[in-house]
This record gives structure tokens, C-alpha cells and sequence, in this order.
């Protein structure tokens, strides 16, 4: 048994090398159109591999929809950009059912979510009926329309966009829903030097056009390797500890964080988690997790699945400060 262990993670980082072989292309193609952002495009691309749905946050301008939609043409499947508005119906998302009325027989008009990938732009602009509707496709990657069920093409993944600033005409997304997203990406500003470079691509207009990297069977066989990454039963329980001390921080000596907690992280959290840091390692290039992998993406994990208290908010304390103190007590094993 201890002799198999290491035969095991060496062919799994074999696969990983021969399943991850478009990845310097992919991110060459992004980076002729991207510039910039290298920490969101890494994390709508961990997303991506690990089949969990992204929800970018961040003000107008940061190239939050550009960046989708390169990532979206680089991989050879359909996608459908959705402007949510507040008049935006259930129907316009998932499609409808109408009335043929030279065949006199009823018929299904499937609406944008049929896609490989669906841009959710402004997701809070839109009402609770719609994003009850999206929640549905998002978990259980089908729509029902009328009496009937559709499933969603695969691979199947939602990437969303909102502004933290603006509030006014806005519906915040409930609990349940921010819970199904993998990540939630907060997008900073570009440095000086990578202004100038954006400006004098726009000015010039010299935005190159984005060619295919792979198709949708190549990715669907990537996140089966990525699935296979070997993560130690340790770095398992670290995981657990850290969604469990969100739960309940006085049994981690952190009573201070207490009356700072309304909710703890979901199990998600754990299995978004690890899920997260395998696709982290696949970029990496490695076929097992280590420490780094968790941490690296910890924050976007539970930063939307840990729920302030009042008391929080009044003193200005962030879920990023609360995931901070996480980390810095959970010992790494």
C-alpha cells in the first residue's frame, strides 16, 4: 500500500501533463485579448475545469464580461450573453411553450440557457422569478418548460457578473442562490502600466480575434482528470476544519468571531473546496493537492458562504477579515 501510493499520483500527474497540453495556448489566446486580471482569469478558468459555476464582482469597465466571453469563444460550444434587466421574465431566461397555429399542435421555444456557456450580466438586476429560474439550470443542469423537462447541454456553465456599488433597481441574490456558486471573484483595478496597454489597444483597435483551443470533449476529459487528482485524507480534514470553524469558531479558539457570524459555510463549502483546489493543482500541472492549492482559492470558496451578523457590518468587519482569521488559526497539517 505504501509502495502503490506514489505509483498512483505519478500516473495521474501523467495524465494531467497529456489532458492539460492546451492550457499554455488557452492562456497565450486569453492574454493577446486580456490584459491584466491574471488572478480573475485564473479563477474563471479553475471554475471551468472544475465545473463550478463563477460570479465575478467588481465595478463597470474591468473587462468582467470581455474576460467571459474570450474564455467562453477560446472553448469550441455555444454561448449566449443574458442582459438581466428588471422587466427580464422566467420565459426570456428557459424558453416557453407556444401555439403553432398552422399545425394547430403546441410546441417548446427554448430560451438562451441552452448553451455550453451563459453569461449572467448584471445578474442583480433582475427579479426573484428569474433567478429562481436560473437556480434551477444551475444545480440541476436541466429546465422544466411547461410539463416537461429539458436537460442542458454539457458541458454546462453559468458565469456571472454584478456591481458591489450600485444598488438602486437592484434585487441582491439570496443565500441559497450566491451558495451555488464555486467562486465568488472580487476584480480590481488594472495597474498603470496595464492601463496604457488597454488604452492604446483600444485607441488603435488593434483587439485580436479569439480562435478555439479545444472543444467541449476536451474539457469534459479534463475535468475527468481533474475529478482523479489525488488529495490526501489530512488535506481533507483541514478542509473540513476550516468550513467547520465558520460554523463554530469557539471550538477553534476563536470565540471573538462569534457575535461576528450569522451563518457558517454550507457543506459546499467543503466539497467546492476541494473540488476547487484539484482544478487549482491541474493548472499547476501537478496530480495532487497540496496546502498552497487550498489556500489559493480558500477566499473565493467561502468568502460568499460565510453570512454576517449586524455586529459585523457595523464595526466594518469583511467575510474576507473573518476567512483571514480562518486561516491564519487552522493549523496546516
Amino acid at each position: 500500500m505504501q509502495t502503490s501510493q506514489p505509483l498512483e499520483v505519478q500516473a495521474i500527474n501523467d495524465r494531467v501533463r497529456v489532458a492539460g497540453s492546451f492550457l499554455k495556448p488557452l492562456r497565450q489566446t486569453i492574454g493577446k485579448v486580456i490584459v491584466g486580471q491574471n488572478d480573475m482569469v485564473e479563477l474563471v478558468l479553475t471554475g471551468l475545469l472544475a465545473g463550478g459555476h463563477v460570479l465575478l464582482e467588481g465595478v463597470p469597465g474591468l473587462a468582467k464580461t470581455l474576460t467571459v466571453r474570450t474564455i467562453a469563444r477560446s472553448v469550441d460550444g455555444t454561448f449566449r450573453r443574458i442582459q438581466f434587466t428588471p422587466d427580464l421574465l422566467p420565459a426570456d431566461l428557459t424558453g416557453t411553450v407556444i401555439y403553432d397555429p398552422k399545425s394547430q399542435t403546441f410546441g417548446t421555444k427554448k430560451g438562451p440557457i441552452f448553451a455550453n456557456f451563459v453569461l449572467a450580466d448584471e445578474i442583480n438586476r433582475a427579479p426573484a422569478k428569474v433567478q429562481s429560474a436560473l437556480l434551477e439550470a444551475m444545480q440541476e443542469q436541466q429546465v422544466t418548460i411547461g410539463d416537461e423537462t429539458h436537460p442542458l447541454p454539457k458541458p454546462f456553465l453559468v458565469m456571472a457578473t454584478q456591481n458591489p456599488i450600485e444598488q438602486e433597481g437592484t434585487y441582491p441574490l439570496p443565500e441559497a442562490q450566491v451558495d451555488r456558486f464555486m467562486l465568488m471573484v472580487k476584480v480590481a483595478y488594472p495597474t498603470l502600466d496595464e492601463e496604457r496597454v488597454i488604452l492604446d489597444r483600444v485607441v488603435e483597435e488593434t483587439l485580436p480575434e479569439v480562435e478555439p483551443q479545444l472543444d467541449g470533449e476536451q474539457l469534459l476529459q479534463a475535468r475527468e482528470v481533474v475529478s482523479a487528482i489525488y488529495i490526501d485524507p489530512k488535506l481533507k480534514d483541514y478542509i473540513l476544519r476550516l468550513v467547520h470553524s465558520s460554523r463554530y469558531p469557539d471550538q477553534y479558539g476563536l470565540k471573538e468571531l462569534v457575535p461576528l457570524i450569522q451563518y457558517g459555510s454550507s457543506p459546499r463549502g467543503s466539497l467546492n473546496l476541494a473540488r476547487a483546489a484539484k482544478a487549482h493543482a491541474f493548472l499547476r500541472g501537478r496530480g495532487y493537492v497540496i496546502p498552497e492549492d487550498i489556500k489559493s482559492i480558500g477566499y473565493e470558496v467561502l468568502r460568499h458562504r460565510v453570512i454576517l451578523s449586524y455586529e459585523a457590518e457595523a464595526e466594518e468587519i469583511s467575510s474576507d477579515d473573518i476567512v483571514k482569521k480562518l486561516f491564519e488559526t487552522i493549523e496546516i497539517p
